[in-house]
């Protein structure tokens, strides 16, 4: 490029915001304009046939401009890895239309971690008595995986995968926790126990107590 726009920021410049940003960019404008209308000036009347698109400045071109004051963009490809588990824990309620054909046939489960979307489930997958009498399952606790989420809707589809209890409880507070982020607390294999002393009371052999650093 003909004009080179320098400019030096450190970490004041954070402080004075989008404002600054925009008078910078401003004043790069004007710097822009006049140092191309002195260069016109001095071309003369020998070159005619340059066009008005030529002499303009190139004010929109980014590459004039500080990369500190760009944002850049991005596009997702590809999802490379599924790091969520897809399963929530949260609670359902009937649909506010009661005259709808959705209301037939799901309930709308909201999670307790907002990060997660609100989905629909199907009614055979609640209690046979939910639809019935909804406020006896206004507090508890149930745990539905995220199945699948259409591009054109506000909810995703879920399926109920069982009910924990009680929420403010202990138990189903943790077993919910612990599904959600893929725990596998389910009790050891019986080859798993075999490698544990079958002979208890276990302690410490004297001879592992002289060769190893206590930790204890």
């Amino acid at each position: 490029p003909d004009v080179i726009i320098e400019a030096q920021f450190d970490d004041n410049d954070a402080e004075h915001g989008q404002d600054h940003f925009q008078d910078m960019l401003t004043d790069g404008v004007k710097t822009l304009s006049l140092d191309m209308g002195e260069k016109a000036k001095a071309v003369g009347t020998g070159d005619v046939h340059r066009t008005k698109q030529d002499d303009g400045p190139k004010a929109n071109d980014p590459k004039l401009l500080p990369d500190k004051v760009l944002q850049r963009t991005a596009k997702v490809v590809y999802i490379l890895e599924k790091k969520h588990s897809r399963a929530a824990t949260g609670f359902i309620k009937l649909l506010a239309d009661k005259n709808s054909e959705l209301f037939r046939r799901c309930a709308m489960f909201s999670p307790v971690d907002h990060r997660v979307p609100r989905a629909y489930v199907s009614l055979a997958d609640c209690p046979p008595d939910f639809v019935t009498r909804p406020e006896d399952y206004s507090n508890t606790l149930f745990i539905c995986r995220i199945v699948d989420w259409k591009e054109d809707s506000n909810f995703a589809t879920g399926q109920l995968a069982k009910s924990l209890g009680q929420a403010g409880e202990i138990e189903p507070e943790t077993e919910g926790i612990l599904m959600e982020y893929g725990v596998d607390f389910s009790d050891f294999s019986p080859e798993a126990l075999e490698c544990l002393p079958q002979t208890l009371p276990w302690v410490i052999p004297p001879g592992e107590l002289a060769k190893r650093r206590d930790l204890r």
